[in-house]
């Protein structure tokens, strides 16, 4: 099996030696997005405000392998200071609809500005 790796349209391209996106086998694994515009900026405002980029992109990324936020099965979250926990599930709650995907929420030191950072694992449409 070899890994696709794909550069989505509207996600910066990352500095560092990853791919946003690979598809191997029936699956699509995304690299953890954070709340980076197109341009590489980060975006105004707090957990909330950069938890709805970072799914932006997380869906740009699925979006690049055939896939919706409704083929997630799994997704973890970082974020910088576990108090943020609520504004970041109010994003959360927008973005995926029940049944929903498993979810693993942990703390952790992020880059700086970065409050919050998501990666997902979905099930390739095909796949089914």
């Amino acid at each position: 099996m070899t890994r696709d790796a794909r550069q989505p349209p509207g996600v910066a391209e990352p500095k560092a030696p990853y791919s946003p996106v690979v598809v191997g086998g029936p699956f699509a694994y995304t690299a953890g997005q954070v709340a980076f515009g197109a341009d590489g900026a980060l975006v105004a405002g707090g957990v909330e405000e950069q938890t709805s980029q970072a799914l932006d992109n997380l869906e740009r990324c699925l979006a690049s392998a055939g896939c919706s936020m409704d083929d997630v099965v799994k997704v973890t979250a970082f974020l910088s200071d576990l108090q943020d926990f609520d504004a970041y599930n109010r994003a959360y709650e927008r973005r995926f609809a029940a049944p929903y995907p498993a979810r693993s929420t942990v703390g952790a030191r992020l880059a700086d500005g970065l409050l919050v950072e998501i990666e997902a694992v979905a099930l390739l449409p095909q796949a089914r």
